[in-house]
Order: C-alpha cells, then sequence, then structure tokens
C-alpha cells in the first residue's frame, strides 16, 4: 500500500508534526512505501521535498501584501497543482492529510479528488468547524459560530485578538463551508477523542460525515516508571492563558504546604509569575522550559501531574507522557481530558474554572501516597496496553482498509 502523508510544516516545531511523522515511521516499518508533502522550508534536504510549494507569509508582510496573498491562503493554486504533480507521479492508493489549512490550503483536497484518491484527515484542532481553531477566546470557550455564523469571530474578535486575523478568518471559513471543501473530499474524518468528533457532530448534524477514532501515536513502552509519592506537583506545557494556570495558582495559594513546579514558557510567564507572587505562593517554582532528558527528570522526580486547560484540548500529549512514567494526571473536566484520565482510574478530575476544587483534588492524592502510586501503577498499564506502535499500525490498517474497500 502506498500511502501520501500531507501535512502544512515537515520540520517538527510541536506536537503535529510529530503525529505526521510518526504515522509515516510505523508505516515504513511495516514495509508502505510513504510519501510527504509539506510547504517548503529554506535549507530543506527532505524526500519529496523538490515537491513541495512556498507559502505565502501572511503573519509577516505588510498590509497591502497580505490583501495580495489572501486568496491564495484560502484555496492556494500553488499548492493545489504541486500535489496533483505529486500525485501522478508517487500514484498514492490513499492520502492520509493533517493540518492543510492557511499553508496548503484545502485546494490539495480537490487535486486528490480529481484524481479519484481518497482523502482520511486527522483533525487535531477545531479548524475545521471554528474560525479560530480553540472554540474559545478572552478566557471562556464560545460556540457562536455554530450554525455557520462566522461573523461571530469578528465581533468577538477570536483570532489573536486581531481585527484583522479575525476578519480573514471568518471570510476564510465561509468560502470553505460555501465550497463543502472538508466533507466533499474527505472519506473518513480521524478524531483523537470522542469528545471533538462529538462535537464535530454538533455543528455539521450527525450522520453527515463518516468518522473513525485514531488515538495520536505514542510509544509508552520506552519509558519506565518511577513512583515518587515525595515530589513536587508538577505542570508542563506552554504558558498561556487557555492552559488555566492562573486557576493552579490559585489553587496553590491554598495549599502552602505542597511544593508546585511549573515547567513551560509562553506569553503568559511574566503575568503567571507576578501572580504567584501577589498570591504569596512561595511554594512555586518557574523552572522556565525543559526538553529531553530534563523534562524526562521532572516527570520522574515528581508525584502527580495537574493539567488545568480551560479550553477543550482534544488530546494533550502531556497526558501521555505523564503516564508514560507513571503519574496519576489531575486534570480539567474539558474536552478530551476526561477520557484519558476518567475520574478516580487515573487521575482525577474537577470543573475547570473552580479554584477550590482543585486544590481540594490536589489535597486529597497528596495526602494518600499509597494510592497516588497505585494510581500511578494502573495509568502506566494502560498507557502501555494502548499506547504503541503495534496499537498504532493495527488502528491505521483497519482504517485504511476499510476506505479502499
Amino acid at each position: 500500500m502506498k500511502i501520501l502523508l500531507t501535512h502544512n510544516a515537515y520540520s517538527i516545531t510541536g506536537g503535529a508534526e510529530v503525529f505526521y511523522h510518526e504515522v509515516g515511521r510505523v508505516l515504513e516499518q511495516q514495509g508502505h512505501e510513504v510519501a510527504y508533502f509539506s510547504c517548503h522550508e529554506d535549507n530543506l534536504n527532505a524526500p519529496w521535498s523538490d515537491y513541495f510549494p512556498k507559502a505565502a507569509d501572511y503573519q509577516n508582510s505588510g498590509l497591502f501584501s497580505k490583501i495580495k496573498t489572501f486568496p491564495s491562503m484560502v484555496y492556494s493554486l500553488r499548492a493545489k497543482q504541486a500535489m496533483a504533480k505529486l500525485i501522478a507521479d508517487f500514484k498514492p492508493d490513499l492520502i492520509h492529510a493533517f493540518a492543510i489549512y492557511v499553508k496548503l490550503t484545502p485546494s490539495i483536497l480537490d487535486a486528490a479528488r480529481e484524481a479519484e484518491v481518497p482523502v482520511v484527515m486527522s483533525c487535531n484542532d477545531y479548524k475545521h468547524i471554528c474560525p479560530s481553531y480553540k472554540l474559545y477566546h478572552h478566557g471562556k470557550i464560545c460556540e457562536e459560530c455554530k450554525g455557520g455564523h462566522f461573523y461571530k469571530a469578528i465581533v468577538n474578535r477570536c483570532c489573536h485578538d486581531s481585527l484583522t486575523y479575525s476578519a480573514a478568518s471568518s471570510i476564510e471559513a465561509y468560502a470553505h463551508n460555501m465550497m463543502n471543501i472538508y466533507r466533499k473530499n474527505i472519506h473518513t474524518f480521524l478524531f483523537s477523542s470522542e469528545f471533538m468528533a462529538h462535537k464535530t457532530e454538533e455543528f455539521w448534524g450527525k450522520g453527515t460525515f463518516r468518522w473513525r477514532k485514531l488515538r495520536n501515536p505514542f510509544d509508552s513502552t520506552k519509558y519506565t516508571a518511577t513512583y515518587n509519592t515525595g515530589g513536587s506537583v508538577l505542570f508542563f506545557g506552554r504558558l498561556i492563558d487557555e492552559k488555566g494556570v492562573d486557576i493552579l495558582m490559585q489553587a496553590a495559594s491554598k495549599l502552602p504546604e505542597v511544593p508546585f513546579r511549573i515547567v513551560g514558557d509562553g506569553p503568559d510567564f511574566g503575568k503567571l509569575k507576578q501572580l504567584a507572587k501577589d498570591l504569596g505562593c512561595n511554594n512555586v517554582v518557574f523552572t522556565g522550559s525543559k526538553w529531553g532528558n530534563e523534562m524526562d527528570a521532572e516527570l520522574k522526580a515528581c508525584s502527580f501531574v495537574v493539567v488545568p486547560s480551560i479550553w477543550h484540548e482534544n488530546f494533550p500529549y502531556v497526558i501521555n507522557q505523564s503516564f508514560a512514567f507513571g503519574k496519576p494526571v489531575i486534570g480539567s473536566n474539558r474536552g478530551g481530558i476526561t477520557e484519558l484520565v476518567q475520574h478516580g482510574e487515573r487521575g482525577l478530575i474537577y470543573e475547570a474554572t473552580d479554584s477550590a476544587a482543585l486544590a481540594e483534588a490536589v489535597r486529597e492524592l497528596w495526602m494518600e501516597p499509597a494510592r497516588v502510586e497505585a494510581i500511578g501503577k494502573r495509568a502506566k498499564e494502560f498507557s502501555d496496553r494502548e499506547f504503541n506502535d503495534e496499537n498504532l499500525y493495527r488502528t491505521l490498517k483497519e482504517i485504511y482498509t476499510e476506505v479502499l474497500s
């Protein structure tokens, strides 16, 4: 079976690119021919990169240039032509798409349909139903665009709190909706969480599209659990408002006897440090970003992990990483978090905006070291059983075979 994978970026900068490359790696290990299609990057020497189209640089251009290049961000003819050429030369049996909006654009889906090659698409955010891709703006969950009311993105300045970005995203959503470009061209949508699948059904209508569940690639068996009940309570991730770290600071202020470590960086780093100071959180340490072995050391040393997101996280990799090291997770009741954690089984769930409830959940685990270890062992067993290369390939093969049949 020959599979063409396509995603905006080839170089790895985050979880979306990891997903893209890990699927390719597992397919290649199983003997499949795999081709890649992404946007052109300077000094990139990668297989198939001669086919990669150059995307418009909308973010760093002036107003006139933004206006001129905007149509190519909605529907890129250059990307469509490059995709058509790669399809003709590689002759894939199936195309697996990831994030393609704004840069490659869904024009490449038309190229696939015209070549009669079926497409499956992994959706790891809400861009297919929400102009801002988050169902969230200015500190709150938002579904005001439901029913095709995409102008609400302009009214609410959903995208980067910018009228320009919000207007562009709104027009893009109207154009793609009018063309029905996703549902017309995609055979099966793939979601990592039941939550995102059902949320899409709320927006598009149940039974109006095909979907299957494909969890994010992660090989938990590569990691060794460390059941350390005397460590800190750990948060790690990007420090930005939707991650709910301010709620965590409020909870920490109620638990002066519990040590917290905040690993990560982001636009809210300074604001959160000041908030911790204002709340008298002498029990909180901000470490900045850590990666690789340094991040692994943080996970090994902690007692358990908190994921306090206030937006509908789809499938947080931080939960996978925590479980792989045998760490329970206290998570908010948002998005796909509850599916992974399951209250009382692999951690605890609390109401996302309730700092008192979060403080109580932390206190509950902190006071019961034996329970922390027992939950951590269940988390590790679950993670090793569910997240490994064999399971990923089995699911991919089932989905691809179903589509091709």
